[in-house]
């Protein structure tokens, strides 16, 4: 019955939706729409009832975000913020008001407090505020799991809320201006191959950790929990596991075949300290576990870019 079901993924053009569209497709889902820019801008109401009405969804999966790395965070805290508190509470409520039978919400790890226990549980998401350069973006996030839980228990209204980690994969955006770590490092070390440059320049200590995620993981995570997932209790989807970005640039580094040197700007903010979920829920709740080996995903996603660079910013 899953297969037969009226789907649509707001963000479905992006890295994650498109990877998430490929899998439904994988599955059998012959009814999946997607709800994007420029068709629909999801800040506006007018655009959200009117998606709803040419879309028509069964289930709808919430992707769309206005998202970047650190400094993107540092520079349009307002806009981050805005943006996706508006799409999230719109989206929710108008699902409610057509009646949709299920909403899937993603979240981010950035909703976590900033000096959460290692590994994240997600009973500690409230014990603290958020790592301050992405905050804001966490916490308009963060209150759709508000929303979601107020509006099953007055409404019985059915919607969930998955936390990712920092995803990664083929396709990934690469753009200086907004991109995250792993694609920000790749692109420093092939422009430095070209221009043989004999140093990249990081930001931070290198001493931070994050835990990073498989676009493709990600996307079997979302669908088994798009199907067998019922509850507003939030659970973490990622990888189980821990690098630190010194050794993640060294990693980048040897792969991509750069020789020069890494100069480690250490008047730059390292971001939150450490990353790392307890997936544990995820595996109990509909049976997800990450595959993707790390290097693995790495050397796929430098081969994609190493392929694609021509095309991509």
């Amino acid at each position: 019955m899953f297969k037969e079901k009226r789907i649509t993924v707001t963000g479905g053009k992006g890295f994650l939706g498109s990877h998430l569209l490929k899998r439904l497709e994988i599955q059998g889902c012959g009814h999946v729409k997607i709800a994007d820019l420029p068709e629909y801008n999801l800040t506006n109401i007018t655009d959200i009832r009117r998606m709803y009405e040419e879309t028509n969804p069964e289930i709808v999966i919430h992707l769309a975000a206005k998202v970047g790395g650190i400094g993107f965070n540092q520079e349009k805290p307002a806009e981050l913020f805005f943006d996706n508190l508006i799409m999230g509470t719109q989206l929710i409520h108008e699902a409610y008001l057509h009646k949709i039978e299920k909403f899937v919400a993603l979240g981010t790890i950035c909703a976590y407090p900033k000096f959460t226990p290692v590994p994240f549980k997600e009973e500690d998401i409230w014990n603290g505020y958020p790592e301050e350069t992405n905050a804001p973006y966490g916490l308009a996030k963060k209150m759709m799991l508000v929303q979601s839980q107020v509006y099953r228990q007055q409404y019985s209204f059915n919607s969930i809320f998955l936390l990712p980690v920092n995803l990664y994969g083929p396709g990934d955006n690469f753009d200086p201006l907004s991109s995250h770590v792993i694609p920000a490092l790749i692109k420093k070390c092939f422009d430095a191959i070209d221009g043989h440059a004999g140093k990249i320049e990081v930001w931070g200590t290198g001493l931070a950790t994050r835990e990073f995620f498989y676009v493709e993981d990600a996307a079997e995570a979302i669908y088994l929990a798009t199907k067998f997932y019922n509850k507003s209790e939030p659970i973490n989807i990622g990888a189980g596991f821990e690098i630190s970005i010194k050794e993640l640039a060294e990693l980048i580094v040897q792969i991509t075949g750069f020789k020069g040197n890494i100069l480690w700007d250490k008047s730059k903010p390292d971001g939150q300290p450490r990353r790392l979920l307890d997936t544990s829920k995820a595996m109990k709740e509909f049976g997800f576990k990450a595959s993707t080996d790390f290097q693995t995903g790495l050397m796929k996603t430098i081969e994609w870019y190493r392929n694609n660079r021509h095309i991509v910013r």
